[in-house]
């Protein structure tokens, strides 16, 4: 029992600290909560956790702490507290506890959550998390025999993490991706913390530790088949193999471990970024004799199957070979493998002109770099001789001086007469690079510094504020749902609009759901223009994602338990909407029309509506259909726009029609309820007008009537009204053609009942709302 005591009360402490974050609402609760989970990973003497108990948290409980930070990252809690106590709690809670289990969690919570504040919060922590060094601590604990313990899964899952961090980053983050996580900012980095766990690793083996190179080796096999870090490791690593042998035996024994199925990619941009072949021998030793793939790519695949590699990646290559007693037969081998290839005939004719110099260049090198006694003269003659012919009969001129200057180099090489061969042909870069490569070639290089490099750059970061206002949109919607503090919810309102507009693609992904919450909301923290703010926003996404957001408020508004001033509501953000989809694309919206008129008062768009609007337009049609008998263009003509409301009225109208005789619990149009029936006559007269020389308007003109007709005696004045703007919209929206032809009958009774109306009250007719 006392074996498990210590792991039944550290059980016990984190889940109280966890059930006091959730359930807290004093600031002080969840500091000292924080507090106590941070020192679990207090390390050193002064640690008042005994050590037992600070392993057990870090084996067990330590993930499912970040995972709980991540899930609950927008809760008020987290919000509450101030961007220092932040830093210092919260984030330092993902960077004080084991590299790998943070890694994971964060590329889990990243991948996880949606373009918010949330995730540009997890990003700052990832890179804190790698200026901070948590790479190579996470190497380093797996070099420990004694690191951690873990399945072959979890390990080939980390290790993706590590390798495909800047493709997982830039598919979440795209446009918004940041520097360190890119490609060519990145890998440096990795190379960088490779290299401080090798560091690492030299100094526990002079102090008689063991350690293990296998997990390092895999990460570095899986990084080169994507990109080639060994190009940042190289000069490094020449730098410390230059004298210190124990560096040289890590090296050797990192290649070795290698998996088969990456030491191609391994080697081959190990072999480009090396300069010299003793730099190469130090760094991967005789690993060409002891493991067969290395030795088939540095012996076959580089020399004879590639060809796109400079001459300098052919003289480390073969330099490499040429240095050892043990890898010099191999360099026999080489030649004659390149011999053979030079002198083939069919290759002569059948393989690219690049290839066959590339192996030009392999066949001289290979006879400059020892004495011809270790070759035998009458393969070499043979060579030379059929090679030779098979070049000089092309037809094709640069592979006949190819043959030339392989022949001359070659005899002046094999002593077996006093005559030499010499031909004439016409001297150029290609030719006399050629000769070049009989003659000594000596290195003056030296090792690469690397005191010029620099820190990262940390000047632009700045400090997160918890009242700062949201940049995404489902932060907003987030916010809106479940959040309890006033300042983030007046601010996630005063932006909501802004960022619909801005961000289409993202609003059409929460039109709805967004739309139902600031339907459904209340001024309960009495916020200023908290009406017009809201209704902004639904304005902006019933535009944006207009046929969704239309059927789910014309829907809604005959649905049940909703007050009528949430169904006036509606109605106002349908009429917006479709004015602003009336209006011309060009045209920049007036603040003075529309949501803002409605000030911080909240009146309905009906009474901001004035006569003179009437007769502007009515004057506007007498204008249009007016004939000028006059020379030349007063005016330039009307630039032609879209009109986006005529394709989708039909859905703004027509479901309005559609349950309106039915009489619900809380809700009776056609009896009690006269200011909503009202309302909606008027709305539907404005969907009307707006469809002027719309396909759809005759048929929307005929429904409207139907149901007018039925309401024209109605006994509030305000439904009488309504149909009296309904009826002269219809009037003025349909074609005059179609008025005759499908409005005969109805026509003139209608004509009548207005002439009804002007004769009894005249007067009334001045007020006409428009």
């Amino acid at each position: 029992m006392e074996t498990i005591t210590p792991n039944i009360e550290i059980r016990s402490v984190v889940a109280q600290c966890l059930r006091t974050l959730t359930t807290s609402a004093e600031n002080k609760d969840v500091i000292t909560a924080l507090q106590t989970l941070q020192s679990y990973l207090d390390e050193g003497s002064d640690s008042r956790i005994p050590s037992v108990q600070r392993a057990e948290f870090r084996r067990v409980h330590f993930t499912r702490t970040l995972r709980f930070l991540v899930s609950n990252i927008q809760a008020d809690w987290v919000h509450s507290l101030k961007a220092q106590q932040r830093k210092e709690l919260w984030d330092g809670l993902f960077l004080k506890g084991p590299a790998d289990q943070t890694l994971l969690v964060l590329m889990e919570g990243i991948g996880e959550l949606r373009p918010s504040i949330n995730l540009d919060h997890l990003i700052s922590i990832t890179e804190r998390f790698l200026q901070n060094g948590g790479l190579a601590e996470l190497l380093w604990s797996y070099c420990l025999e004694t690191g951690p313990s873990d399945s072959p899964q979890l390990r080939e899952t980390l290790q993706g993490r590590i390798v495909g961090l800047p493709d997982l980053l830039a598919n979440k983050l795209q446009l918004n991706n940041k520097p360190l996580f890119l490609p060519q900012q990145y890998y440096p980095l990795l190379a960088t913390e490779i290299l401080s766990a090798l560091e690492n690793v030299c100094q526990a083996l002079r102090n008689g530790t063991d350690c293990s190179l296998t997990f390092v080796a895999q990460v570095l096999g899986k990084v080169c088949v994507c990109h080639t870090v060994e190009f940042e490791m190289a000069p490094r690593l020449s730098i410390h193999t230059r004298s210190d042998m124990v560096w040289q035996r890590v090296c050797w024994k990192l290649l070795q471990d290698v998996p088969q199925r990456c030491m191609e990619s391994v080697l081959t941009g190990l072999v480009q970024s090396v300069s010299r072949p003793d730099i190469l021998g130090r760094i991967i030793g005789n690993i060409v004799l002891t493991n067969k793939k290395a030795q088939f790519v540095i012996t076959h695949k580089l020399l004879l199957l590639q060809y796109k590699y400079e001459t300098r990646v052919l003289r480390v290559l073969l330099g490499y070979l040429a240095a050892d007693r043990e890898r010099r037969p191999l360099l026999i081998q080489v030649l004659r493998a390149v011999s053979q290839a030079w002198a083939n005939p069919s290759a002569v004719k059948h393989t690219p002109i690049e290839q066959q110099l590339y192996v030009s260049k392999a066949l001289l090198l290979s006879v400059n770099l020892f004495e011809l006694y270790l070759f035998f003269c009458s393969d070499l003659l043979q060579c030379m001789l059929g090679g030779m012919q098979s070049h000089l009969d092309s037809s094709v001129v640069r592979i006949r001086h190819m043959g030339m200057v392989v022949g001359e180099c070659l005899s002046s090489r094999m002593d077996i007469s006093e005559t030499k061969l010499k031909f004439e042909y016409d001297q150029d870069d290609e030719t006399r690079e050629l000769l070049s490569l009989m003659t000594a070639h000596s290195d003056d290089e030296s090792d690469p510094d690397d005191d010029e490099l620099t820190p990262y750059d940390m000047s632009d970061d700045q400090e997160m504020s918890a009242a700062s206002p949201p940049r995404y949109l489902r932060d907003c919607l987030e916010t809106l749902i479940s959040s309890e503090d006033p300042m983030r919810v007046e601010l996630s309102l005063i932006a909501a609009e802004d960022l619909v507009r801005k961000n289409v693609f993202a609003a059409r992904e929460i039109s709805v759901e967004l739309t139902k919450v600031l339907l459904h909301m209340e001024n309960k923290y009495n916020l200023n223009n908290f009406l017009v703010l809201r209704q902004a926003t639904m304005v902006a996404l019933t535009v944006i994602d207009c046929i969704p957001v239309t059927q789910y408020l014309t829907t809604e508004f005959y649905s049940l338990n909703y007050s009528l001033r949430q169904r006036l509501d509606m109605l106002e953000v349908l009429v917006f909407a479709a004015r602003e989809l009336s209006s011309p694309v060009s045209e920049k919206r007036d603040p003075s029309v529309g949501v803002a008129a409605t000030g911080s008062s909240g009146l309905s768009p009906y009474v901001n509506d004035k006569p003179v609007d009437w007769r502007q337009e009515v004057e506007k049609r007498i204008q249009s259909k007016t004939r000028r008998l006059r020379k030349g263009v007063t005016q330039p003509a009307p630039e032609a726009t879209p009109n986006r409301y005529a394709p989708v009225a039909g859905h703004f109208f027509f479901p309005l029609l559609r349950n309106y005789d039915r009489p619900q619990v809380t809700f009776d149009l056609l009896g009690s309820d006269h200011l909503v029936l009202g309302r909606l006559i008027h709305t539907l007269g404005v969907f009307m007008h707006l469809a002027v020389n719309a396909p759809v308007a005759t048929q929307m003109g005929r429904a409207l009537l139907d149901f007018v007709w039925s309401v024209r005696y109605h006994v509030d004045q305000t439904v009488r009204r309504g149909v009296l703007f309904a009826v002269c919209s219809l009037l003025m929206s349909v074609n005059s053609q179609n008025l005759l032809a499908d409005f005969g009958d109805q026509l003139f009774e209608t004509r009548s009942w207005l002439a009804g109306k002007r004769n009894r009250n005249c007067s009334q007719n001045k007020q006409i709302r428009f």
